[in-house]
Protein backbone atom coordinates (compact mmCIF):
# COMPACT_ATOMS: atom_id res chain seq x y z
CA UNK A 1 0.00 0.00 0.00
CA UNK A 2 1.65 3.83 -1.14
CA UNK A 3 1.66 5.93 1.83
CA UNK A 4 -0.62 8.61 0.90
CA UNK A 5 1.07 12.35 0.06
CA UNK A 6 1.20 14.77 3.31
CA UNK A 7 -2.33 16.76 3.49
CA UNK A 8 -1.48 20.42 2.17
CA UNK A 9 -1.50 22.24 5.74
CA UNK A 10 1.13 19.65 6.65
CA UNK A 11 3.44 20.73 3.69
CA UNK A 12 2.82 24.51 4.25
CA UNK A 13 3.95 24.12 7.57
CA UNK A 14 6.56 22.29 6.83
CA UNK A 15 7.34 24.86 4.37
CA UNK A 16 6.73 27.60 6.32
CA UNK A 17 9.33 25.80 9.23
CA UNK A 18 12.22 25.23 6.44
CA UNK A 19 12.26 29.01 5.38
CA UNK A 20 12.04 29.82 9.24
CA UNK A 21 14.67 27.72 9.97
CA UNK A 22 16.90 29.30 7.41
CA UNK A 23 16.06 32.68 7.83
CA UNK A 24 17.29 31.94 11.91
CA UNK A 25 20.21 30.22 10.60
CA UNK A 26 20.96 33.38 8.37
CA UNK A 27 20.35 35.72 11.08
CA UNK A 28 23.27 33.60 13.03
CA UNK A 29 25.72 33.83 10.74
CA UNK A 30 25.14 37.62 10.48
CA UNK A 31 26.01 38.10 14.67
CA UNK A 32 28.61 35.72 14.06
CA UNK A 33 30.06 37.77 11.11
CA UNK A 34 29.52 41.01 13.07
CA UNK A 35 30.87 39.75 16.55
CA UNK A 36 32.94 36.62 16.08
CA UNK A 37 32.80 34.60 18.91
CA UNK A 38 32.20 30.96 20.00
CA UNK A 39 28.50 31.49 21.09
CA UNK A 40 27.27 34.27 18.30
CA UNK A 41 24.28 34.14 20.51
CA UNK A 42 24.10 34.78 24.30
CA UNK A 43 27.93 34.77 23.76
CA UNK A 44 28.29 35.33 28.06
CA UNK A 45 26.90 33.50 30.67
CA UNK A 46 27.35 31.94 34.35
CA UNK A 47 27.76 28.43 34.83
CA UNK A 48 26.99 26.93 37.90
CA UNK A 49 26.01 24.12 39.51
CA UNK A 50 22.08 23.03 40.26
CA UNK A 51 19.68 20.25 41.94
CA UNK A 52 16.83 19.66 40.55
CA UNK A 53 14.25 17.74 42.44
CA UNK A 54 11.21 16.43 40.49
CA UNK A 55 8.47 16.27 43.38
CA UNK A 56 5.86 13.28 41.01
CA UNK A 57 2.72 14.05 39.94
CA UNK A 58 1.28 11.67 42.87
CA UNK A 59 2.62 14.42 44.95
CA UNK A 60 1.48 17.50 42.95
CA UNK A 61 -1.82 16.26 42.07
CA UNK A 62 -0.69 17.27 38.46
CA UNK A 63 -2.46 15.10 35.88
CA UNK A 64 -0.13 12.35 34.13
CA UNK A 65 1.82 13.00 30.77
CA UNK A 66 3.16 10.11 30.08
CA UNK A 67 6.78 11.38 30.48
CA UNK A 68 8.76 9.96 33.46
CA UNK A 69 10.85 12.50 33.99
CA UNK A 70 7.49 14.85 34.40
CA UNK A 71 5.46 12.07 36.59
CA UNK A 72 7.98 10.47 38.66
CA UNK A 73 9.77 11.78 42.09
CA UNK A 74 14.00 12.32 41.67
CA UNK A 75 16.48 14.18 42.11
CA UNK A 76 18.99 15.17 38.62
CA UNK A 77 22.68 17.40 38.75
CA UNK A 78 22.09 20.12 37.04
CA UNK A 79 24.43 22.49 35.12
CA UNK A 80 22.83 26.08 35.35
CA UNK A 81 24.03 29.07 32.56
CA UNK A 82 22.22 32.29 32.73
CA UNK A 83 23.13 34.46 29.61
CA UNK A 84 21.84 37.84 27.58
CA UNK A 85 20.89 36.58 23.74
CA UNK A 86 22.16 39.92 22.85
CA UNK A 87 25.18 41.04 25.65
CA UNK A 88 24.33 43.96 26.41
CA UNK A 89 25.68 45.51 29.55
CA UNK A 90 23.77 45.36 32.45
CA UNK A 91 21.67 46.94 33.52
CA UNK A 92 20.33 47.21 30.10
CA UNK A 93 17.03 45.14 29.21
CA UNK A 94 17.57 42.10 27.09
CA UNK A 95 15.98 38.59 26.41
CA UNK A 96 17.67 36.10 28.97
CA UNK A 97 18.34 32.52 28.58
CA UNK A 98 18.52 29.75 30.97
CA UNK A 99 20.41 26.35 29.75
CA UNK A 100 20.36 23.57 32.35
CA UNK A 101 22.42 20.58 31.16
CA UNK A 102 21.17 17.55 33.38
CA UNK A 103 23.21 14.55 34.14
CA UNK A 104 21.09 11.32 33.78
CA UNK A 105 21.40 7.98 34.15
CA UNK A 106 21.02 7.53 30.69
CA UNK A 107 23.08 10.72 29.47
CA UNK A 108 23.31 14.06 29.01
CA UNK A 109 19.48 16.21 28.24
CA UNK A 110 19.86 20.07 27.53
CA UNK A 111 16.69 22.29 28.34
CA UNK A 112 17.13 26.07 26.80
CA UNK A 113 14.33 28.27 27.81
CA UNK A 114 14.28 31.96 27.35
CA UNK A 115 12.34 34.94 28.67
CA UNK A 116 8.36 35.22 27.94
CA UNK A 117 5.30 35.82 29.58
CA UNK A 118 3.19 32.52 31.01
CA UNK A 119 -0.10 33.49 29.96
CA UNK A 120 -2.06 31.97 26.87
CA UNK A 121 -0.35 34.27 24.26
CA UNK A 122 2.61 35.51 26.25
CA UNK A 123 4.56 32.05 26.53
CA UNK A 124 4.97 32.09 22.97
CA UNK A 125 6.53 35.75 23.01
CA UNK A 126 10.87 36.50 23.99
CA UNK A 127 10.54 39.69 26.27
CA UNK A 128 13.01 41.39 27.78
CA UNK A 129 14.24 42.00 31.59
CA UNK A 130 17.15 43.30 33.63
CA UNK A 131 18.14 40.13 35.00
CA UNK A 132 17.70 36.57 34.64
CA UNK A 133 15.10 35.87 37.11
CA UNK A 134 12.95 39.13 36.35
CA UNK A 135 10.83 37.70 33.67
CA UNK A 136 9.35 33.66 33.84
CA UNK A 137 11.12 31.73 31.12
CA UNK A 138 9.47 29.06 28.58
CA UNK A 139 10.77 26.40 26.40
CA UNK A 140 8.75 28.76 23.65
CA UNK A 141 8.51 26.03 21.32
CA UNK A 142 6.54 22.85 21.98
CA UNK A 143 7.64 19.34 22.50
CA UNK A 144 5.97 16.36 21.00
CA UNK A 145 4.54 14.13 24.18
CA UNK A 146 2.19 11.33 24.79
CA UNK A 147 -0.86 14.00 25.87
CA UNK A 148 0.03 16.08 23.22
CA UNK A 149 2.36 19.61 22.49
CA UNK A 150 4.50 20.47 25.92
CA UNK A 151 5.93 23.65 26.83
CA UNK A 152 8.14 23.96 29.99
CA UNK A 153 8.38 26.59 31.88
CA UNK A 154 10.23 28.21 34.76
CA UNK A 155 10.47 30.73 37.25
CA UNK A 156 12.24 32.47 40.70
CA UNK A 157 9.74 31.44 43.69
CA UNK A 158 11.81 32.35 46.32
CA UNK A 159 12.37 36.50 46.95
CA UNK A 160 15.88 37.39 47.31
CA UNK A 161 15.42 38.92 51.10
CA UNK A 162 15.20 34.80 51.49
CA UNK A 163 18.79 33.99 50.28
CA UNK A 164 21.85 35.40 48.50
CA UNK A 165 20.27 36.51 45.09
CA UNK A 166 22.52 34.70 43.15
CA UNK A 167 21.39 31.50 44.70
CA UNK A 168 17.87 31.59 43.78
CA UNK A 169 15.02 29.10 43.85
CA UNK A 170 13.30 28.22 40.41
CA UNK A 171 9.85 26.08 39.66
CA UNK A 172 9.71 24.20 36.93
CA UNK A 173 6.39 23.63 35.41
CA UNK A 174 4.99 22.27 32.11
CA UNK A 175 2.02 23.10 30.64
CA UNK A 176 -0.20 21.47 27.56
CA UNK A 177 -0.52 24.25 24.67
CA UNK A 178 -2.10 27.13 25.86
CA UNK A 179 -3.65 25.28 29.12
CA UNK A 180 -2.82 25.47 32.87
CA UNK A 181 0.97 25.48 33.85
CA UNK A 182 1.64 22.32 36.23
CA UNK A 183 4.70 22.45 38.48
CA UNK A 184 6.39 19.11 38.69
CA UNK A 185 10.38 20.66 40.03
CA UNK A 186 11.97 23.01 41.96
CA UNK A 187 15.36 23.63 40.85
CA UNK A 188 18.32 25.15 43.43
CA UNK A 189 20.97 27.27 41.96
CA UNK A 190 24.38 27.11 43.50
CA UNK A 191 26.78 30.40 43.91
CA UNK A 192 29.35 27.38 43.22
CA UNK A 193 31.01 27.95 39.54
CA UNK A 194 31.14 25.07 37.22
CA UNK A 195 34.82 24.46 36.68
CA UNK A 196 37.16 21.96 33.99
CA UNK A 197 37.51 19.63 37.12
CA UNK A 198 33.53 19.23 37.07
CA UNK A 199 33.99 18.10 33.00
CA UNK A 200 36.49 15.21 33.84
CA UNK A 201 33.78 14.30 37.23
CA UNK A 202 30.91 14.11 34.03
CA UNK A 203 33.44 12.57 31.18
CA UNK A 204 31.69 11.73 28.30
CA UNK A 205 28.37 13.80 29.34
CA UNK A 206 29.13 17.38 27.57
CA UNK A 207 30.50 17.71 24.49
CA UNK A 208 33.01 20.96 25.31
CA UNK A 209 34.88 21.08 28.96
CA UNK A 210 33.33 23.62 30.99
CA UNK A 211 33.02 26.95 30.90
CA UNK A 212 32.50 26.10 27.11
CA UNK A 213 30.05 23.76 27.62
CA UNK A 214 27.62 24.19 24.28
CA UNK A 215 23.61 23.41 25.35
CA UNK A 216 21.84 21.89 21.88
CA UNK A 217 18.72 20.63 22.61
CA UNK A 218 17.87 19.23 18.81
CA UNK A 219 20.50 16.82 19.93
CA UNK A 220 20.24 16.14 23.59
CA UNK A 221 16.46 15.71 23.83
CA UNK A 222 14.86 15.00 27.44
CA UNK A 223 13.70 11.51 28.07
CA UNK A 224 10.35 10.57 26.81
CA UNK A 225 9.95 14.03 24.69
CA UNK A 226 10.16 14.76 21.28
CA UNK A 227 10.56 17.18 18.50
CA UNK A 228 7.92 17.83 16.01
CA UNK A 229 8.77 17.96 12.48
CA UNK A 230 8.19 21.15 11.85
CA UNK A 231 9.83 22.21 15.37
CA UNK A 232 13.24 20.68 14.34
CA UNK A 233 12.89 22.24 10.67
CA UNK A 234 12.90 25.16 12.45
CA UNK A 235 15.26 24.69 15.15
CA UNK A 236 18.23 22.71 13.07
CA UNK A 237 19.64 25.11 11.00
CA UNK A 238 19.87 27.80 13.49
CA UNK A 239 21.94 24.96 15.63
CA UNK A 240 23.79 23.89 12.86
CA UNK A 241 25.20 27.08 12.09
CA UNK A 242 26.09 27.79 15.42
CA UNK A 243 27.58 24.53 15.77
CA UNK A 244 29.87 24.82 12.51
CA UNK A 245 31.02 28.24 14.19
CA UNK A 246 32.32 27.21 17.36
CA UNK A 247 34.37 23.90 15.04
CA UNK A 248 35.99 27.33 12.78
Amino acid sequence: MSTPPPRPAVRLASAAASGGGALLAAGVRVVAAARPAAKPLHPRGRLRHGTLVRRGAEATGAPRTGVAWLDEPGTDAAWVRTSRAVGLPAPAPDVHGLALRLHLDDGPADVLLASTGRGRLTRWLLTAGVDPWSRPQTSLLPYRSPVGPLLLGARRVDAPEDGAPEEPVVELSWARGSGPWHPFAELCVSGREVTDADGDAHRGHPRHAPPDVSFDPVLRVLPGLAHYRVVARLREPAYRTARAQRDD
